[in-house]
């Protein structure tokens, strides 16, 4: 099924979810860490400190006039939260061995040069079952302090299905006396999704955003000369994923709007992890996972050029993440004009459309959050709120009187 072009959301000005912390906040995740990550969430001083937050950051958005209010993700450690903890059959490991990694995969591999171990580390023990959801309540916190009117545009971020497959050696991220092969650890992967997301929409979700680094880790040389050497086939398993997410998604209802949002990685203190244009994937991208919206880099020539929007169907929309949230430095307002509209020309040139055609399927962004990792990105408050504003400056001049 072909779906239709959907608008609001995506909105004109948008930003990716997380936002930078209060300090106290940030100081109470560091006391607690070597914790895991569900036992963090029943903390009773931390929940009262991420109350206090999300109800100011709220207000932060609604007075800078965005419509995809957020939480900030600030009940998070990290941006893809508590979902894979969350489900039956999956178990937090404290000390993996190096050998169960892809260590050219390019988070691990920054890791482990520097001489630390790989992060976070969730691996399937047994048979996969969606037991609820660990984000309802974060939804329903955060539609609680929005007016009616705002709580189908808000936005509820989603961890990316394949996140803890990629990172792990072939066979090495289920065990094989459950799932013979990742056809079938896949299926139950995605009847987990497909329960999670009909769990949101029941209590009034209809705006979501899977966050997405692995698939822009398919436009680095550096991780797809590493499958290479290892005798492994990166086309294939882009294929597989592909399928995986259309087994999560496909079946949502129509009002329900999915983007994907991808980088090249976010880490505390503005760290990226890779690099490259999305001409290697862009033709599967866009045209064979039924997301609705693409919220895509551009903040630096790490992410190539716009001539990849070629192939953006008609039917789909692109953010364009032309501000960066890694620095305080402000863009200028017509260079970054002049950017989205060289976007806009290759979105009409892919689908046979006008300038003004493509604008009407095109928003801007920063390109990724500012704060993926709790630590935050190199910025202040106050940057943060002067590049929002950037933002929302920067899409009323492109967009006047569109939210």
């Amino acid at each position: 099924m072909v779906r239709e072009n959907r608008q609001r959301p995506p909105f004109r000005a948008e930003h990716m979810g997380s936002l930078l912390r209060p300090q106290k906040l940030s100081e109470k995740r560091v006391e607690l860490d070597g914790k895991d990550a569900l036992t963090i969430t029943q903390d009773k001083e931390l929940r009262a400190l991420e109350d206090e937050a999300i109800d100011d950051i709220v207000k932060l958005q609604l007075d800078l006039k965005y419509h995809p209010v957020t939480d900030g993700e600030y009940r998070r450690h990290q941006f893809w939260g508590t979902f894979f903890p969350g489900l039956e059959g999956f178990e937090e490991i404290p000390d993996p061995p190096l050998d169960m990694f892809r260590l050219y995969v390019p988070d691990l591999a920054a890791f482990t040069e520097a001489g630390h171990k790989p992060g976070e580390s969730i691996i399937c023990t047994g048979k996969i079952k969606h037991k609820g959801s660990t984000y309802i309540d974060q939804w329903n916190y955060l539609t609680s302090k929005l007016p009616p009117n705002m709580i189908s545009s808000a936005k509820l971020t989603l961890p990316a299905p394949e996140w803890y497959h990629l990172r792990y050696q072939p066979g090495r991220a289920y065990p094989l006396d459950i799932y013979p092969n990742d056809a079938a650890y896949f299926a139950d992967i995605a009847a987990a999704y497909r329960a999670e997301l009909h769990t949101l929409y029941l209590a009034g979700c209809r705006n979501v955003t899977i966050d997405d680094p692995n698939l822009a880790y398919f436009c680095s040389e550096k991780m797809l000369a590493g499958f290479r050497d290892a005798g492994e086939d990166s086309e294939a398993l882009l294929d597989s994923y592909i399928k995986l997410y259309n087994d999560c998604i496909s079946a949502r209802p129509a009002d329900f709007h999915v983007g994907i949002h991808l980088c090249r990685g976010n880490f505390a203190y503005s760290r990226h992890f890779s690099e490259g244009g999305y001409d290697a994937v862009a033709k599967k991208l866009f045209n064979d996972i039924d997301a609705d919206t693409y919220f895509l880099e551009y903040d630096t020539e790490r992410a190539g050029g716009f001539e990849p929007l070629v192939h953006l169907p008609k039917n789909k929309n692109v953010i364009v993440g032309v501000i960066t949230s890694k620095f305080p430095e402000l863009e200028d307002v017509q260079k970054m004009k002049k950017r989205v509209f060289e976007a806009a020309d290759w979105v009409a040139k892919g689908s046979g459309q006008t300038r003004e055609e493509a604008l009407k399927r095109m928003g801007i962004s920063p390109q990724c959050g500012f704060a993926s990792h709790h630590l935050g990105n190199s910025v202040t408050r106050e940057d943060m709120v002067n590049k929002l504003k950037l933002v929302r400056e920067l899409a009323d001049q492109i967009w006047p009187g569109e939210p």
